[in-house]
């Protein structure tokens, strides 16, 4: 498939994809009990007046249709709304969280594949014992969910050895850092299982292969042989659950933060859902989506650049 075929092929998937979250993002919250006029009032009686009047802001009486629209409009010049929790404009809440919240992806994503395709290499090549403790300690983490890594290492590293801050975000990047090392790392364990059992797998695929087996008969040397061979061809199959975790990362965040206090966009998001607070919660969400679908894109691109063997916009099924 050519480039421009494939460029306006996902440009249109992508455009489609956003316009059924964005409805179903919109038309869900309004599905959910309460109302934001509710919580703006906190239990207070309201007099009809004023009652219109909030509704008015907000247009709460106005028809369905004409909401999503109107919003949908404002969303595509970059207009978020309103927070109603914290009365300032989303996209302000948005500027001063994210960067937060991509830097703990970003920490987290180095730890993954780090530790990830490290573990599998040394399962794959080395086998026996080392195979057997690789795939004791990988189901370990696999079976450790995300807020209870975070409880157990703020209960080890913070609380008892005090050797990083329990909670917060930090200020400079250094301070950042050592904040976020905890909640990186909580976030990374599940994940770190996953990509060394994927990477184990393809390798083990790769080693059985036809030309791994003449290029050894060919007195290729062994290091080589795993390097160009082996490793080299199980790149795609890894690339591919790269997107899978990047995205898993995005999710994961929301209970990392809350249970670090963090402040980034996954705290924002858990404390808009429940005060609540639509714009907030319909700006996060369309947010989070429009990122899947970029680290889609990236791994389709790539694909073709780590395995030849695969054209552009296609991708070979996982081992």
């Amino acid at each position: 498939m050519s480039f421009t075929r494939f460029a306006v092929r996902r440009l249109a998937e992508m455009t489609a994809t956003l316009l059924c979250a964005s409805f179903v993002v919109f038309g869900a919250m309004y599905l959910a009990p309460g109302s934001p006029a509710s919580f703006l009032l906190s239990g207070r009686s309201a007099s009809p007046e004023a009652l219109a009047a909030i509704n008015a802001q907000y247009h709460l009486d106005d028809p369905f249709s004409v909401r999503y629209l109107r919003w949908l409009g404002d969303m595509a010049q970059g207009d978020f709304g309103r927070s109603i929790t914290y009365r300032t404009d989303v996209s302000r809440l948005l500027a001063d969280r994210l960067p937060t919240t991509l830097l703990l992806i970003a920490m987290s994503l180095v730890v993954v594949v780090a530790v990830g395709l490290l573990l599998g290499r040394i399962a794959a090549v080395r086998g026996g014992a080392t195979d057997s403790a690789v795939l004791v300690t990988t189901t370990f983490a696999v079976g450790t969910p995300s807020f209870v890594a975070a409880v157990l290492l703020q209960a080890l590293f913070a609380v008892k050895l005090g050797w990083f801050p329990s909670g917060g975000a930090g200020e400079g990047f250094l301070d950042q850092v050592r904040h976020l090392t905890l909640p990186a790392i909580a976030l990374a364990l599940y994940l770190i299982g996953m990509l060394a059992r994927v990477t184990r797998s393809a390798m083990l695929e790769a080693l059985d292969s036809e030309h791994v087996t003449v290029a050894r008969s060919r007195g290729v040397p062994e290091r080589q042989v795993i390097r160009r061979h082996v490793f080299r061809n199980s790149l795609g199959t890894v690339l591919t659950t790269g997107g899978l975790i990047v995205s898993t990362l995005l999710v994961c965040t929301i209970l990392v933060e809350t249970a670090f206090s963090i402040g980034g966009i996954g705290q924002l998001l858990e404390l808009s859902t429940s005060t609540k607070d639509f714009p907030t919660v319909q700006a996060i969400s369309l947010i989070i989506v429009a990122l899947f679908m970029i680290v889609n894109l990236i791994v389709d691109l790539l694909l073709p650049l780590v395995d030849p063997r695969i054209t552009l916009g296609s991708r070979r099924s996982s081992a």
